[in-house]
């Protein structure tokens, strides 16, 4: 089946397909978005008109209200009573009846008034609505009181709200306005009037600009504050273009939403109408249902058409690879003859030419693998048995012990040892850190005889860290550079260190010496030589340094090798950088010395 998806004919097939497809897949779209930045912009003309038509009933209704907070603060009577202070019992409650009048006056005037509130700056309030007023105490503190003190004798739209802002017995819904009371004599503030109104003209203007179910309208103030709502919820004020330095109209369109805002005339504020795509875009989903339908059958047709292109193609390249299958098998003898396109019959003549040099070539690779084998057999023969050295070596050790020479009989155990290891060699082979220390501990103790006691020798390891796996021959090429050319041919007491160190998700293998180290340009030229390519000059190292630091990258990566660091008459210090193990075991500590 994998080889059948693979095939010239579906290769073929799958490529008109592809191309057909996605013309019409093109199109459809071009049509698609085409439309529907036509369907928007309908739709953006009409929200703009419905927001100007808000924006002047929203006129209407200020200057109505506004007459209406006028009638009050400007009658003189009422002024005159609230300024007027009598010790008399009779006087005081005659003008407390003849302000209650006035404000009752007003409230029958209309039909929308729901309560009319004067407090003044005494702390008097005046009420006319509901029977039975009871005052918030608490009303001081509130926002709305602290606006209309502000006011500057302006009126203030205070917006919807579930229920009356100081009455509180009165819990149907208002629409809350009010203003400043001035002494026109002397200037000056003597209280303020608190208007609650039915709310029904105020929403039914903001749901007029509605365009779909889940539509938002606002009634936004100069200030950024939201007087009046058809929602409960205040829209997010980061997602709001600046309307402060706009023209009347703003209409911005983006993935999700259509804000219309649109300038009342008598004042700074706003009417927004924030309109989601969902409610927008009713009409392109039978659009698409439609699209669908015509695309699918498209590519219906697209198929047969591409099915038969393909097969006019495939036909004749099947007839060559039936041909070719002889040649798999090994018959080279065979010729492949097939009349088709001209591309076709190049192929085909260039195959049996590759076929018939094939032929001659297997003859002679024949020939050449015969004497290999005759020259490698004689190599084989000329070679000396390691199992030979190594019973000799043990055989000179058990006859030194004997004797009772144990220093050079430990020599020559170690020197087997080593022999022994370094022999078993394969590419990329692995060892635990285990075993390469236990091949360390054999090369330091010929080192140490060697050196007669001038060397002293500090191995710090975890032993959670003795069972990483790492390729052989790691550890030992550092420790004889460094008692090679950095503790032999010292005068002194020579140290050489080796430990663990854990740092980001790297496992370091210090090497650490005390002995002659280097200049900051021998430094350098070491390491420069560790990326550099081996040639002759460089290859003399072996499994050295440079061919060390190459093995680690190439079974690691790039970000792991050797790091060296070293001063004059200080020391070197060369760090084996590995990879941590993913899977840890359990840490026991425990050190080696």
């Amino acid at each position: 089946m994998r080889n059948s998806f693979h095939s010239i004919h579906h290769r073929l097939f799958l490529l008109f397909l592809f191309c057909m497809s996605s013309i019409l897949l093109i199109v459809s779209l071009l049509y698609y978005n085409r439309t529907t930045v036509q369907f928007h912009e309908k739709i953006s003309d009409l929200s703009q008109k419905n927001v100007a038509q808000t924006a002047d009933l929203f006129s209407l209704l200020y200057k109505g209200y506004d007459s209406l907070s006028k009638s009050l603060s400007n009658n003189f009577e009422l002024i005159r009573l609230i300024n007027e202070i009598s010790t008399e019992p009779a006087i005081a409650y005659i003008n407390e009846q003849t302000i209650t009048n006035i404000l009752g006056a007003i409230f029958y005037s209309r039909d929308d008034l729901v309560g009319i509130h004067v407090i003044t700056d005494k702390g008097k309030i005046y009420n006319y609505g509901n029977y039975m007023n009871v005052v918030d105490p608490e009303y001081m503190k509130e926002d709305w009181y602290h606006q209309l003190q502000a006011s500057s004798g302006k009126m203030v739209w205070l917006g919807v709200y579930e229920h009356s802002l100081i009455d509180q017995v009165e819990d149907s819904p208002v629409f809350a306005f009010g203003r400043q009371i001035y002494d026109l004599n002397e200037h000056k503030p003597i209280g303020i009037v608190l208007y609650e109104t039915n709310p029904k003209p105020v929403l039914d203007a903001l749901d007029n600009v509605k365009l779909g179910e889940h539509s938002q309208v606002y009634l936004m103030s100069q200030d950024g504050r939201f007087v009046s709502s058809a929602e409960d919820q205040e829209p997010d004020l980061t997602q709001l273009p600046s309307l402060q330095n706009s023209q009347n109209v703003v209409v911005e369109q983006t993935a999700n939403r259509l804000l219309v805002a649109s300038k009342l005339s008598f004042s700074g504020w706003w009417v927004l109408s924030i309109t989601p795509n969902r409610d927008l875009n009713v009409e392109l989903v039978e659009m698409k249902r439609y699209l669908f339908i015509v695309f699918s059958i498209l590519v219906l047709v697209s198929t047969l058409i591409a099915s038969i292109v393909s097969r006019t193609i495939s036909l004749p390249l099947k007839k060559v690879i039936r041909e070719m299958k002889q040649v798999e098998i090994g018959n080279f003898r065979g010729m492949v003859n097939v009349s088709s396109y001209q591309e076709i019959n190049i192929l085909v003549a260039s195959f049996n030419r590759m076929v018939r040099r094939i032929e001659e070539l297997i003859e002679r690779v024949k020939l050449s693998s015969v004497s290999e084998k005759n020259a490698e057999l004689h190599a084989l023969q000329s070679q000396v048995n390691p199992h030979f050295l190594y019973n000799t070596l043990d055989m000179i050790y058990w006859m030194l012990d004997e004797e009772g020479n144990e220093q050079l009989g430990e020599l020559v155990l170690s020197l087997s040892s080593m022999f022994r290891y370094s022999s078993h060699w394969e590419a990329d082979v692995e060892v635990t850190l285990r075993e390469e220390l236990e091949q360390i501990g054999h090369y330091l103790n010929i080192i140490s005889i060697r050196l007669e006691g001038r060397l002293r020798i500090e191995i710090h390891i975890d032993e959670r860290w003795l069972e990483v796996r790492l390729p052989k021959m790691t550890v030992q090429p550092v420790i004889e550079n460094a008692v090679k050319h950095g503790l032999e041919s010292l005068d002194r007491q020579g140290i050489l260190k080796v430990s663990i160190l854990e740092e980001a998700g790297v496992l370091n293998i210090v090497v650490q010496d005390n002995g002659k180290g280097m200049d900051t340009e021998t430094l350098n030229a070491l390491v420069e030589s560790l990326d550099r390519p081996t040639t002759k000059e460089n290859g003399k190292m072996g499994i050295g340094l440079q061919n060390l630091h190459r093995r680690l990258q190439h079974m690691f990566g790039e970000s792991y090798g050797l790091v060296i660091r070293s001063s004059p008459g200080e020391g070197t210090e060369v760090a084996i950088m590995l990879p941590i193990p993913q899977e840890g075991e359990h840490s026991r500590e425990h050190s080696h010395s």
